[in-house]
């Protein structure tokens, strides 16, 4: 079995975590470090630990991350002006936890990046 991930303690409820959606699936949450004023994490309840890790046997769990940030940006009300997806791939990447994971960021306008403008945030 795989090393236990932090994302795979926060699935499964021994972390606390601001959890806003859950299925078999998918596991959303609020990221602890935000860099908008909406930006939450979508990761599979499967411990990928990178894109590069991916199979052909994966892209239907893929697609589901993707349309579960369709769905969140759409529930939050920020659909209509816009939002941004990320996934950080790699140590070069940005990628701090080796568990493929979906940012979700929006809110407000985002600069280059995904992250919000200086201006914007004031």
């Amino acid at each position: 079995m795989a090393e236990q991930t932090l994302f795979s303690k926060i699935i499964n409820h021994e972390i606390p975590a601001d959890i806003r959606y859950q299925d078999d699936d998918v596991t959303v949450f609020a990221d602890i470090n935000p860099r908008a004023k909406v930006h939450l994490l979508v990761v599979p309840t499967k411990a990928i630990a990178s894109i590069n890790d991916l199979t052909d046997d994966d892209a239907m769990l893929v697609g589901k991350l993707v349309l579960t940030a369709k769905k969140m940006a759409e529930d939050l009300g920020i659909a209509a002006d816009g939002y941004r997806l990320i996934f950080n791939v790699g140590r070069h990447g940005g990628q701090a936890v080796p568990h493929i994971h979906l940012h979700l960021l929006g809110g407000e306008p985002l600069g280059f990046g995904g992250f919000a403008t200086k201006a914007a945030s004031k």
